[in-house]
């Protein structure tokens, strides 16, 4: 699986711009505020629809333009897929397949699979449990569809349930049709988490080794998956917290509270680990990811590397760089020095200067 080629129209601080890649370590480098960034952001968003960023579509339009265009060329298992993107400030984007406008985003899914890692990331053991959650759903979106509709179609009912919770101290008679939604919450809730389980257990069978050998085997790490409520038990919870969440105004059970726990020999190190233990124990579950990716799909996921080296030390930046020989990469950094210090081979380089592209 790679990424041939992009184009990009009016997007970001691109008012036109065509790039070819090669299969193997692209290198994005230049000073900070150049544009190096908005490459890898537009090449994630024409392969999953969504800004790693989380920017919305008019966010991401040139600035005092109606619309951007993307254009990217895939090849998977030697079969060339050409993705077209038409972003509009106030209209949903419409994209295109081979040539064929899909009806739904989701679609678009499973086409390539990434793994991105910036200098959030390394973060994402201390950060709160909307990061953890965002990270496991993303990663499960790309992998399997049926995860996509369930979480899609789950979000869309307690939305609805919480409109209804809000509007029924002026609409008591609209109560009458929480017991539908409760159906439902609950049915889709439940394969939710069923799903994140499965997810769980499959990156601890990959992740203790290689946190093992970044820690030179002194630390184990575990990820334990906490549950605001079991699969289960999920029907019954919702109606023993009915009271509750008319009294809150909002859906207090569910798998939208769920977090992940991150141990170190038995340690939480969410609260009590070091930052340097945070940030192993981050790459470790990257590094894991991109295993992951792997086994499941049969093939390599493309691997976008935003800034990242500069936040490691130089034995993380050799044992990231070593674990990345063999799928195709794209990195942005300001210089070429940790490369060339880590004997890392480079297989294209581009200077990004203010909104403009060479290739070396």
């Amino acid at each position: 699986m790679i990424v041939q080629s992009i184009e990009l129209e009016k997007f970001r601080n691109y008012k036109s711009l065509k790039l070819k890649f090669d299969s193997g370590t692209n290198i994005f480098y230049g000073d900070n505020a150049q544009g190096k960034t908005n490459i890898l952001e537009a090449v994630y968003l024409c392969g999953t629809t969504k800004s790693h960023r989380g920017s919305k579509d008019r966010e991401v339009i040139q600035f005092q333009e109606e619309e951007s265009h993307l254009r990217m060329k895939v090849e998977r298992n030697n079969v060339p897929i050409e993705i077209d993107m038409h972003l509009k400030k106030n209209k949903p984007k419409g994209i295109a397949i081979n040539g064929v406008p899909i009806r739904k985003a989701s679609e678009l899914f499973g086409i390539a699979n990434f793994v991105f890692f910036s200098p959030e990331d390394l973060n994402i053991i201390k950060d709160g449990p909307s990061v953890r959650r965002h990270f496991i759903d993303m990663e499960l979106c790309q992998l399997h569809k049926v995860y996509l509709h369930h979480l899609s179609n789950y979000n869309k009912v307690i939305n609805q349930r919480n409109r209804l919770l809000k509007e029924s101290a002026f609409r008591p008679d609209i109560l009458d049709t929480l017991d539908i939604w409760d159906i439902q919450m609950a049915e889709y809730g439940k394969k939710v988490i069923e799903e994140r389980r499965a997810f769980i257990r499959r990156l601890n069978e990959i992740i203790d080794s290689i946190h093992g050998r970044l820690t030179g085997e002194k630390e184990h790490l575990r990820i334990i998956y906490e549950e605001n409520v079991t699969a289960e038990e999920f029907a019954e919870a919702l109606r023993s917290s009915r009271e509750k969440d008319l009294r809150m105004k909002m859906s207090m059970t569910g798998p939208h509270r769920d977090d992940i726990c991150f141990q170190t020999n038995g340690v939480d190190i969410r609260k009590f680990g070091s930052q340097g233990q945070q940030r192993t124990a981050a790459l470790s579950l990257k590094l894991s990811e991109i295993e992951l990716v792997k086994q499941e799909i049969g093939d390599t996921p493309i691997l976008l590397l935003d800034d990242v080296l500069s936040e490691l030390d130089s034995s993380r930046q050799k044992y990231l760089l070593d674990s990345i020989h063999d799928i195709q990469t794209f990195i942005t950094c300001t210089g070429l020095d940790d490369f060339v210090q880590n004997r890392f081979h480079i297989n294209k380089v581009f200077h990004v200067v203010e909104g403009k592209v060479y290739e070396n």
